[in-house]
């Protein structure tokens, strides 16, 4: 593996990782919002959470350029605190996170809803608060879902293309991961080898991923047999 591959591995692990910690408490609120609340618009916010599974990456990129660019609503005001997103890694985990987020947001919504809500009305009749029913009961009993959101959402951001090239570019070393690099290899006589070798890396990493998701549900359900 060459230097600049070595370094697109290492930049689209950061990315992807970013991405999957900074989202998932979103996730969680999103989805205790949607499995929980009841409100008028309840449907239009669920849609629009999803909407970037049915949009084009590049239509999601292209959104997240006139909203964070510089001359965009919150690009602008970020501007001027001194932070640039835009054809930064920090760009590409937030276009990757963007585009990961309503997997996260669904896996998350189902470990809610698999909840006995029994269990917090009893709780709630012994005086529990809120955010002791949260912290002691909700969260724990749907940790296996909240880590299969995350590793799902790694596995998503690691692999998003579309997305992360319209609104960070392809900058050697700094916004090129995996699938980027592997475009570049294309674009260049000669470079199947070199796509084939980082499509072979994608696939094992995203393959790891799955099955380390796998053995942490089969561990905790376990756990809570034994319990």
């Amino acid at each position: 593996m060459s230097a600049l591959e070595a370094e697109a591995l290492w930049l689209s692990l950061i990315v992807a990782g970013r991405a999957a910690l900074v989202g998932l408490p979103l996730a969680i609120v999103a989805a205790w919002i949607v499995a929980r609340c009841r409100f008028p618009g309840r449907t239009l916010i669920d849609a629009l959470l999803h909407a970037p599974l049915v949009l084009p990456p590049v239509v999601v990129g292209f959104a997240l350029l006139l909203l964070f660019g510089v001359q965009g609503p919150i690009g602008a005001l970020l501007d001027k605190a001194g932070i640039r997103l835009v054809f930064t890694s920090t760009g590409a985990s937030l276009a990757a996170g963007t585009m990961a987020f309503p997997l996260m947001v669904r896996a998350v919504r189902q470990a809610l809803e698999a909840v006995d809500p029994r269990l917090e009305e009893a709780a709630r009749g012994l005086g529990a608060g809120f955010w002791d029913r949260l912290f002691t009961i909700t969260l724990p009993l749907a940790a296996p879902g909240l880590i299969a959101a995350l590793v799902i959402g790694f596995a998503a951001a690691l692999g998003e293309f579309g997305a992360v090239i319209t609104f960070a570019a392809n900058v050697p070393g700094e916004t090129q991961t995996l699938p980027l690099a592997i475009y570049s290899a294309l674009q260049v006589p000669g470079g199947e080898r070199i796509a084939l070798r980082l499509a072979l890396i994608s696939l094992s990493l995203a393959v790891a991923a799955l099955l380390l998701s796998e053995w942490l549900l089969r561990a905790m359900r376990r756990e809570g047999r034994d319990a």
